[in-house]
């Protein structure tokens, strides 16, 4: 979303080549459409660029593991598996996003049959990604975009109900949002914050917003966090 629109090979290449010469050694493949996506080609590309791709997405409507409809439920955790497969024919070893809910205002608080599904589907998909080298990052994001999981302190509640393979991926926009403070919110996650979104208030540029993101790398350094840290825009002009 920084770099390119969409996935063809060219796309692919300008967003690999636009990374490597910002300095970044790690790109963020968007998997909303798992099936959209060319991994043998994305594997070859970002190999002769020398970046490293890691996988995003979040869920939908109709294919949700946060609810309590078994056919809405199947097809959420069938979507994750395509991920996961693609993630992984890519060569990436991280998956990560809103992996656990769609990404929409829910009518109500989560249910417990609701929640019950969603670890369950995140516990067999998280034996699945371990068997293959892969970690799974979950995304707290913010109140109007779901009701399972909205702060770090939430997210890492969810990463232990889940067990191994799962971490927490922190985004600094929606810690903008939902958290107390940055530095809050790194040890809330302690020893499971294990991928960091870097993102303005704004979606734009850093620094143009109210995102306090030196508190937030502030708080990682004294955290002696050493995990991905990856710039997040919907902008192609920053």
């Amino acid at each position: 979303l920084v770099f390119a629109g969409g996935w063809s090979e060219a796309e692919c290449r300008r967003a690999a080549e636009g990374a490597a010469a910002a300095g970044f050694d790690m790109l963020e493949v968007p998997l909303l459409d798992p099936a959209g996506v060319d991994a043998g080609m994305t594997r070859r590309v970002c190999d002769e660029v020398g970046v490293t791709p890691t996988t995003s997405l979040g869920l939908k409507i109709g294919a949700d593991i946060n609810s309590e409809d078994a056919n809405e439920v199947a097809a959420g955790e069938a979507l994750l598996n395509a991920a996961l497969d693609a993630t992984a024919a890519m060569g990436a070893r991280v998956m990560c996003g809103v992996i656990y809910s769609a990404l929409h205002k829910y009518g109500g608080v989560q249910t417990p049959a609701a929640r019950a599904n969603m670890v369950g589907a995140l516990q067999r998909l998280a034996e699945r990604a371990e068997g293959l080298g892969i970690t799974l990052g979950l995304e707290p994001v913010n109140r109007y975009e779901t009701n399972a999981c909205n702060t770090a302190k939430d997210c890492r509640e969810l990463c232990e109900a889940v067990g191994p393979n799962v971490v927490v991926h922190l985004d600094s926009y929606h810690a903008h949002i939902e958290e107390y403070s940055m530095a809050r919110a790194v040890a809330d996650a302690g020893a499971r914050l294990g991928y960091v979104h870097i993102g303005e208030s704004h979606r734009g540029a850093l620094g143009e917003g109210q995102a306090d993101l030196a508190a937030l790398l502030a708080a990682l350094r004294d955290a002696d966090y050493a995990g991905p840290l990856v710039f997040e825009s919907f902008s192609r002009k920053v």
